[in-house]
């Protein structure tokens, strides 16, 4: 409406300054006045369905929205943030569309279509939305990172490095070309060039929250984590709500403190600012769930949870919680989130881990079986289907997960120019203690404990050493896949007899340490190498050390156990499919056990 009053308008800006510094229901009284005399202003109308959806009214926010949408066909912001809402309340197929007639107008709603369909593993999509908004160099970060991971996807780092880097060239002086650049570079794990592209960004004077979260990101992979969380610090300053620095920050100050109270520490500053707000709440609960706390992370969203409103993704972030020690919140939480959401997938995952939690195997394989029917590649529903044929019997499980056929050792052979596998074990030693954190604590959200992860990408690593490992493991990956063949199943139907790493990491153990049982969703073929051990492990009467298969992350009624065992030895290479659940059984000594683990997914 063009003709409002200079009184609107000043009190919509007076609701703008509101909502920025976190004041919901201040801003709510005003906008409801707003709308109550002029009933078709549809940016009220959005901004007051925008503040109910913050206080969990999402069937009110909707209402709302439907009628600024009424209002004003054409505003664009009024389609994105009607269609975000039916996105993140699983009702894609009416999203959609609202998105894309936005997306025309309006880079955020590019943003969360391209977001959607890279979560979706669809990059193609994702690409075909961004792309020509990322060609002129002034794409907002945020679209350039979706552009990026899209041809991340489908294995064209270099192309992505080669776009912005060409974009950068021709527009030396823009900093948003240099950010866009460091993004596309980290991406391709090339993190010292990116380090740099994100400092040039800096020092043009594009010290924007992004820039710094880019800038971090960089950092934490070259090991420079004092900088790194310095990067974060001021990301939270600008931007105190930016959930993925809170994450990050949380994972650096685990690692260095092993304390989850200073873990959540700038987190429930921010929550004093933005009090109840759930994305910053569930952001809590999931990193208490990482630091080992699953009970603190449930009471952290109970309260939220057991409203009548509650969205449904707060209530699968509680029933994720819950799931870790009592399916049946877990089941109650997702069958809400499933009734608001029908068409959503994450509740319905919920759903079937729970469901196998309780004993109904049959409803779980059923859940699971709908799971599939969109997203056949998805591992972890793999393992629960198999977990609950298992369960029920069924034959099809001991054919799936038949661990003498598919679980298959290898002695690496020592690549040259080592005379032997025992130096070249011994050079690979060093280069990979290097890259572990000297603190000793974990990362959060893994499954190991009593231990430490490398944070970079191996597969990318420019240590010679490194390098020969990764070329050295090309035989048996291949003769690996020359073995399965081909077939309808899961593992053999992907088989294009070539592959692309999708990712390696170095973790190593301390005395007590273990994985936890767990699978690798977007993977195909898993690996664990076994570089050092503690002395007598390869000859030991016991598990203690070895690589267990088919116990299951979840709880399940009745309980499951481990089926499989393979002893490491050091030079020893397993390779098994992604699906299978596996993990460590816990040691006891005064070495540490060091290894690598790697994904392969097939090349397309």
């Amino acid at each position: 409406m063009s003709n409002l009053p200079p009184t609107v308008l000043d009190a919509m800006r007076h609701v703008g300054t509101l909502l920025q510094t976190g004041d919901f229901r201040g801003a709510h009284d005003r906008l409801q006045i707003i709308v109550e005399q002029h009933p078709d202003y549809a940016e009220a109308l959005r901004l007051l369905g925008g503040v109910r959806q913050a206080f969990g009214d999402s069937e009110g926010a909707e209402a709302l929205l439907r009628k600024a949408v009424a209002a004003d066909p054409g505003w664009a912001p009024s389609l994105a943030t009607l269609g975000e809402l039916l996105l993140n309340s699983g009702r894609q197929d009416e999203a959609i569309p609202l998105l894309q007639r936005a997306a025309q107008r309006m880079p955020h709603a590019a943003l969360l279509l391209a977001r959607y369909y890279n979560d979706q593993q669809r990059p193609a999509d994702a690409l075909t939305i961004v792309a020509p908004l990322c060609a002129s160099g002034q794409a907002p970060a945020e679209l350039a990172t979706q552009h990026v991971t899209a041809l991340a996807a489908l294995g064209r780092h270099a192309e992505a490095v080669t776009f912005y880097s060409k974009l950068a060239e021709a527009s030396p002086d823009n900093p948003a070309a240099a950010h866009a650049l460091a993004i596309a570079l980290a991406a391709a794990s090339q993190h010292t060039d990116a380090e740099r592209a994100a400092q040039h960004a800096l020092a043009r004077g594009h010290k924007t929250a992004a820039v710094h979260f880019t800038h971090a990101n960089s950092l934490i992979a070259l090991g420079e984590f004092e900088r790194a969380e310095a990067s974060l610090r001021e990301c939270l300053r600008q931007e105190p709500r930016h959930i993925d620095a809170h994450n990050h920050l949380a994972r650096l100050i685990w690692m260095r403190t092993g304390d989850s109270t200073q873990t959540t520490a700038t987190l429930d500053q921010a929550l004093q600012t933005f009090q109840g707000e759930e994305a910053l709440l569930a952001a809590k609960a999931a990193i208490l769930q990482g630091a080992g706390d699953a009970r603190g992370a449930y009471m952290c969203l109970e309260a939220l949870a057991a409203r009548a409103q509650a969205t449904p993704s707060l209530l699968v972030r509680a029933g994720l919680a819950a799931l870790e020690f009592d399916p049946t919140i877990a089941l109650t939480l997702a069958e809400r989130a499933l009734q608001r959401s029908p068409s959503a997938t994450a509740p319905r995952n919920l759903l079937a881990a729970a469901l196998l939690g309780v004993g109904d195997a049959s409803n779980a394989l059923r859940h699971c079986e709908a799971l599939l029917s969109g997203a056949p590649d998805d591992q972890y529903l793999v393992a629960l289907q198999t977990t609950a044929w298992r369960l029920l019997g069924d034959e099809r499980y001991d054919a799936l997960c038949n661990y003498t056929q598919w679980v298959r050792p290898y002695l690496l052979q020592a690549p040259s120019p080592w005379p032997d596998l025992t130096s070249f074990l011994s050079d690979l030693k060093q280069s990979l203690e290097r890259l572990h954190n000297p603190h000793g604590h974990p990362l959060l959200f893994q499954s190991l404990r009593h231990g430490t992860e490398t944070t970079g990408d191996l597969t990318r690593e420019t240590d010679p050493v490194i390098q020969a490992l990764f070329k050295a493991l090309d035989a048996p990956i291949r003769d690996y896949l020359a073995f399965i063949g081909n077939g309808a199943d899961p593992l053999r139907r992907r088989n294009r007899g070539a592959y692309r790493f999708n990712g390696g990491w170095s973790v190593r153990l301390r005395s007590a340490g273990y994985h936890a049982s767990h699978v690798h969703p977007r993977g195909w073929i898993s690996s664990a190498f076994y570089v050092d051990l503690p002395d007598g492990m390869a000859q030991a009467s016991t598990q203690d050390g070895c690589l267990a298969f088919g116990e299951p992350s979840i709880a399940t009624k009745p309980p499951l156990h481990a089926q499989h065992v393979v002893r490491p030895e050091p030079g020893r290479l397993v390779l098994f499919p992604s699906y299978f659940w596996h993990g460590t059984v816990p040691f006891h000594s005064d070495k540490n056990r060091l290894t690598v683990a790697f994904d392969v997914v097939p090349q397309l």
